[in-house]
């Protein structure tokens, strides 16, 4: 038998059980010409594995929901899709929250359970198979990243002790969350500041403590798109005025390079001996300093001379040390 007429079953017998007509494994007999056993199994499937709230009611002698608002899933998954989704739990290693991935986790389960047994064997080893390993990230608590994506779809603020490394500070800010990104190991929550009125960039590493706020702030008309924000800016240091970085990578180090993305509008371009130029715009050196001495001595700054001197500096900082 077909999933496709199996399906149907399922979407005629949920149809019955929401007009009160309290269906049961005889009816499903005669409407479908059926056996008995098929009957009864296409029940139990769906109390299992759709996770359909169903109840005999022996007066009656036919099923009801103990839960009214149940409703089978709008559509079948191919394949594809499901592989896609498989996928998906092990990218979502990334996320702190471990609720959220036994979430995920259940959800495809479920998925997996209501498309047939051929699907789910093909997925059996994806854990194998596929696998995301994340160095250098900043540890999340589990409270700190939920408070933030409730606030995030609640369009509520929030009110957060903030440590910043750079000043050695710790201030409280009531923040209106605007955009989660996840960079390079790192949770970032772009946010209105009502101290500094203006959008800041909070790591969430570095948040303290969070809460609900019982002020209500009130976004400014005219923000900027934060996807053209971020994405006009390399890395998560936003600066002021962006300027044009050109380094130029030696024949050895340019195949490596040429393969990355480093900024969505760099320019590169390969030299008569094999060098690598690539151009791109950037609104803070910090960043890209570290980046840039990653590279060891398969990097030069060709421009601009801000950066060729916070490289040169780091150099020397570090010739004094070895």
């Amino acid at each position: 038998m077909s999933d496709r007429l199996k399906y149907e079953r399922f979407y005629w017998f949920h149809g019955r059980i929401k007009s009160s007509r309290y269906p049961n494994a005889a009816r499903l007999v005669e409407e479908f010409e059926i056996s008995p056993r098929t009957a009864q199994r296409d029940i139990d499937f769906m109390r299992v594995h759709l996770e359909a709230p169903l109840e005999f009611d022996r007066c009656r002698r036919g099923y009801f929901y103990t839960d009214d608002s149940f409703e089978l899933p709008g559509h079948w998954f191919s394949e594809t899709n499901i592989l896609a989704l498989a996928l998906a739990i092990r990218l979502a290693s990334t996320i702190p929250d471990h609720a959220f991935k036994d979430d995920l986790c259940r959800l495809i389960n479920r998925v997996l359970h209501s498309t047939g047994k051929r699907k789910e064997s093909c997925l059996e080893h994806v854990s194998e198979r596929v696998s995301v390993k994340n160095i250098e990230y900043s540890q999340v608590d589990d409270w700190c990243f939920r408070q933030v994506v409730q606030a995030l779809f609640d369009d509520s603020s929030l009110l957060i002790t903030y440590h910043s490394p750079h000043t050695g500070k710790t201030s409280t800010r009531n923040i209106r969350p605007l955009h989660l990104m996840h960079y390079m190991g790192s949770w970032y929550l772009l946010a209105w500041c009502a101290k500094s009125c203006n959008i800041r960039d909070f790591a969430l590493s570095r948040i303290k403590t969070i809460d609900s706020s019982p002020q209500r702030i009130e976004l400014p008309k005219g923000l900027p798109s934060l996807k053209e924000y971020t994405r006009r800016h390399f890395g998560i240091m936003q600066g002021a005025d962006p300027v044009e970085a050109v380094l130029r990578f030696s024949p050895q180090s340019a195949g490596w390079v040429n393969e990355q993305i480093w900024h969505p509008e760099q320019k590169t371009t390969i030299e008569a001996d094999g060098s690598l130029l690539l151009q791109f715009t950037v609104a803070d050196f910090r960043e890209l300093v570290k980046k840039i001495l990653s590279h060891g001595a398969g990097v030069k700054v060709v421009s601009p001379p801000e950066l060729q001197n916070l490289v040169r500096e780091e150099i020397a900082k570090m010739a004094k040390i070895y």
